[in-house]
């Protein structure tokens, strides 16, 4: 694309807009070092509970001390997104008794930089499950506190742009469930 530019002289683009761009068609190459961009792979579940005599749901959120997120972690090599899933779910908040939404399956990709590794392109697979209204939750040593929150709580709450997108995928789903 940089030839193009070069060859016409055109300057439409800065090479900063040509750089993100490329970047989004072509996330597993880096344009500045020519070389593949390491990325890494998560799993997790949005968990929903109906408690009695309310129609709506309310999603489990963890307190991860900066930031407020949902139960998710790391693909270990030989697991499955949906396998990887429900491990991080028991380690991060000691659910094993969930009912996971056939159908629901919804992917998010952001990068982020690691200091030994430089940018990363990180996807993280969500499923969505329902717990029994009275279900505990036994948060890990990686979290300050977990909550359930209505809907709209939970939206203002969950901290990053791509969590709130993950949060609203799940309600639209849950409400066309409900009108079927």
């Amino acid at each position: 694309m940089l030839s193009l530019i070069e060859s016409t002289g055109r300057s439409a683009f800065s090479l900063h807009a040509l750089r993100s761009v490329a970047l989004f068609l072509l996330p597993a190459v880096s344009l500045t070092s020519r070389r593949i961009m390491p990325s890494a792979r998560s799993a997790g579940v949005l968990v929903y509970r109906l408690q009695p005599r309310q129609n709506a749901p309310e999603f489990l959120l963890l307190d991860y001390g900066r930031f407020w997120d949902y139960p998710k972690g790391h693909v270990e090599a030989g697991e499955d997104d949906m396998t990887a899933a429900l491990r991080e779910l028991r380690e991060e908040t000691g659910i094993a008794d969930i009912e996971l939404a056939e159908g629901f399956r919804h992917e998010i990709t952001y990068f982020f930089r690691d200091k030994r590794r430089g940018l990363i392109r990180k996807t993280v697979v969500f499923f969505l499950g329902h717990v029994d209204a009275e279900a505990p939750v036994t948060i890990s040593h990686e979290h300050v506190a977990a909550e359930f929150l209505p809907y709209e709580e939970a939206l203002r709450r969950v901290t990053y742009p791509t969590a709130k997108e993950s949060l609203k995928k799940a309600k639209e789903f849950l409400d066309g469930r409900s009108h079927k």
